[in-house]
């Protein structure tokens, strides 16, 4: 069976079970529905997703280049099994909690306004990467590119310098302790 090609499409309130597996370049998809879907070797491209709930579905070899997610409910996902060849996606009011991008290579990305709760970070290339407002509760940085990456706005963050490459990223002041919670130490914000 032929994959399709979709170009120039805006999907509005739309079911997974209305898309059919191909490529989609420079589409909308409005409040659309994609949660524990198979998303499986599909293909988008210059695509922006806003409002759609893309829970639980399945990545494997799913291509997301210059992709934007606005607003999106993206619980559980496992980005480490898509397709790695130009991966590129910016992330704006998302919920992107249990998420997994373990060992995935997604420089200068901006994570937005957007919860990242308990998301795998590990062995990651997160270098030039933007966490603008994003709360980073029990997220997993572990032998994570961090270069240059900026965390100033963000916060719940706990990183490891000693297992992490941080030269020349950024971090607040009054967020500190996501630096040093391993040295078992007490600091006084106050103070």
């Amino acid at each position: 069976m032929k994959e399709a090609y979709i170009l120039d499409q805006t999907f509005e309130n739309s079911d997974f079970s209305q898309f059919q597996k191909g490529e989609y370049e420079n589409c909308t998809f409005l409040n659309c529905n994609f949660e524990y879907a198979d998303l499986s070797f599909f293909s988008f491209n210059n695509c922006e997703l806003t409002g759609c709930n893309l829970s639980m579905a399945k990545l494997v070899g799913t291509a997301f280049r210059d992709v934007i997610f606005k607003e999106c409910k993206m619980f559980g996902l496992q980005f480490n099994d898509c397709n790695e060849f130009g991966l590129s996606f910016k992330f704006d009011g998302c919920f992107l909690n249990n998420s997994i991008f373990y060992q995935t290579t997604i420089k200068k990305t901006l994570f937005k306004n957007s919860k990242l709760i308990e998301v795998d970070f590990a062995e990651c290339d997160l270098s030039n990467t933007v966490f603008n407002n994003c709360d980073l509760s029990g997220a997993v940085f572990d032998r994570t590119n961090l270069e240059k990456a900026d965390f100033r706005t963000s916060v719940n963050y706990s990183i490891d310098p000693s297992s992490n490459k941080l030269k020349r990223a950024k971090f607040s002041l009054s967020e500190i302790y996501g630096l040093l919670y391993k040295l078992d130490i007490e600091i006084d914000k106050n103070g």
